[in-house]
């Protein structure tokens, strides 16, 4: 059987943690920043992770067993 390949995209985006789940950046940081406060937009450059619903499709991209 042929190797699985990891989706180019998703390896640029996300991140797998020690514990096993994946980091992921915020959204909403690139553009139309002047009618965010500076508070939500400090916030949003935080790191944060891939909820459990999203998590079978991201491993799945990435190429990461179940």
């Amino acid at each position: 059987m042929p190797k699985v390949k990891t989706n180019s995209s998703a390896k640029k985006r996300f991140k797998l943690t020690a514990s096993g789940k994946i980091k992921r950046a915020q959204a909403f940081k690139n553009h139309i920043l002047t009618k965010k406060t500076t508070k939500q937009k400090r916030g949003l450059t935080k790191m944060t992770t891939v909820s459990v619903p999203d998590m079978s499709l991201v491993k799945s991209l990435l190429g990461i067993g179940k």
